[in-house]
C-alpha cells in the first residue's frame, strides 16, 4: 500500500508541475531552480550524516538478526567498522555473510564477530576489550540485544522476569559500564539504547518485556542527562511494532497457539509496523543528528504522547483490549514456554510467504 501511495503521489506532483509551467516560462525556471536547491540540500545532508559515522567503530549487540542486522548493514554502508555480538555463533556467521552478499561490507575483516552472553558482566567487558584491541577504540555502542516473552501475568514465573531483566536491561548496563571509561577519557562517543514503546506505555501480556524496557528507558534517559556535558551523547530509541520476523524467536505461555496468533499477526502487518531497513535508517540519522530520543512509527509516537497526558485513559483502553481480545489465562497450567518456531505457522499462502520472507531477510532461522 505504501508503494502504491508513493506512485500516486509522484504522478500528482508531475501533473501539478505540468499545469504550473505549461504557459509560464518563468515558473519553469523558478521550479527548476527550486528542484536543484532541494537536490543539493539532500546531497549535503546525506554527506554530513555519512561523515558523522565514517571510519567510526560501531559495536552492535544483538547484531546477528532483525533490527541489529539492519543496523549493521546501514552503518557499514555509512563507512563504519563493525563489531557484532550475539549468543549464537552460527547466526553471527550468517549475518556477516549476508552483509558481504548485500555489498554492505567488502571484506570479512571489516566485521568482528563476538559470540557472548552479555548478561554476564565479564563477557560484556571482554566484548569491549576485543573490539578495542581489534579496531583501537569504540566510538558507537548500540545496545539492541533483547528477548520477548508473551502470555498473561498468571503464567509468567519470576524466572521469566529475571531473564527479561538480565537480557533486556543488564546486558545494556554491562556494556555501558565497560565502554564508558574510554569514552570519558576521550570526551567523545555515542551510546544508543534500543528500548521500546513498551518502555513508555505498558502492554498487556508482555509484562516481563515491558518491565525490562521501562528500566532501560529510564536508565538511558538519565545517562543522557549525566553524560552530555562530558562529550558523550546518548540516544534512546523507542520503536513501535516492527517487522523483524522475531515472532518465531519469542516465547509463549498460557495458550501458546492463541498468543502466537495475535502477536505474529500484529508483528507482520505492513500498515501497523515499521520495516527494519526504514527503522535502521532513522536510527542512523538520529545518531548523526545527535538526537536524544527517537520514537519509530506514528502509532507509537501518538501512544507515548497520549499516555503522558492521560495515563488513566491509556490504561483503561489497554485493559479493555486485554479483557475482550487477548487470550484468557488457563487455570493452573504453568506449562513451560513454547518458541514461536515450534507453533503452527500461517497456512494462508500469502501470509505464509510473507512470514518466510521476513525470516529470511532478517536472518531469523526457524530453529533456535
Amino acid at each position: 500500500m505504501g508503494f502504491l501511495f508513493k506512485i500516486g503521489k509522484r504522478m500528482a506532483l508531475r501533473k501539478l508541475y505540468r499545469a504550473a509551467t505549461a504557459a509560464n516560462p518563468t515558473a519553469q525556471v523558478l521550479l527548476g531552480a527550486a528542484g536543484m536547491a532541494v537536490t543539493a540540500g539532500a546531497v549535503y545532508v546525506a554527506s554530513k550524516r555519512r561523515k558523522a559515522v565514517q571510519n567510526k567503530v560501531v559495536v552492535i549487540t544483538g547484531g546477528s538478526r532483525g533490527l541489529g542486522l539492519a543496523l549493521a548493514q546501514r552503518f557499514a554502508r555509512g563507512g563504519a567498522s563493525l563489531v557484532l555480538a550475539a549468543r549464537d555463533p552460527e547466526e553471527l556467521l550468517r549475518a556477516r555473510q549476508l552483509l558481504l552478499d548485500r555489498a554492505a561490507v567488502r571484506y570479512e575483516e571489516d566485521v568482528l564477530l563476538v559470540p557472548c552472553d552479555l548478561s554476564d558482566q565479564a563477557a560484556a567487558a571482554e566484548l569491549i576489550q576485543r573490539a578495542t584491541t581489534h579496531f583501537g577504540r569504540v566510538d558507537v555502542l548500540i545496545n539492541n540485544a533483547g528477548i520477548i516473552q508473551v502470555g498473561p501475568v498468571e503464567e509468567q514465573p519470576l524466572a521469566a522476569f529475571d531473564e527479561a531483566m538480565r537480557v533486556n536491561f543488564f546486558s545494556a548496563l554491562n556494556t555501558v559500564h565497560a565502554v564508558l571509561p574510554q569514552m570519558l577519557v576521550r570526551r567523545s562517543g555515542t551510546i544508543v539504547n534500543i528500548a521500546s514503546i513498551g518502555g513508555k506505555v505498558a502492554v498487556p501480556h508482555l509484562l516481563p518485556y515491558t518491565a525490562s524496557k521501562f528500566a532501560l528507558t529510564g536508565f538511558s534517559e538519565g545517562l543522557h542527562m549525566e553524560l552530555k556535558s562530558k562529550g558523550i551523547h546518548v540516544t534512546t530509541v523507542c520503536p513501535g511494532l516492527m517487522r523483524t520476523g522475531s515472532h518465531v524467536k519469542a516465547e509463549f505461555r498460557g495458550q501458546p497457539e492463541k498468543e502466537y496468533q495475535w502477536f505474529a499477526t500484529a508483528a507482520m502487518l505492513p500498515g501497523l509496523t515499521a520495516g527494519t531497513k526504514r527503522a535502521a535508517n532513522r536510527i542512523f540519522n538520529a545518531v548523526a543528528a545527535r538526537k536524544a530520543e527517537l520514537i519509530i512509527t506514528p502509532q507509537a509516537w501518538l501512544a507515548a504522547r497520549i499516555h503522558g497526558l492521560a495515563p488513566e485513559t491509556t490504561q483503561a483502553v489497554a485493559g479493555i483490549l486485554n479483557a475482550w481480545f487477548l487470550p484468557k489465562a488457563p487455570t493452573g497450567t504453568h506449562a513451560p514456554p513454547v518458541k514461536g518456531s515450534e507453533l503452527p505457522q500461517p497456512e494462508f499462502k500469502p501470509v505464509a510467504v510473507w512470514n518466510k520472507h521476513l525470516q529470511r531477510d532478517n536472518n531469523q532461522s526457524a530453529g533456535d
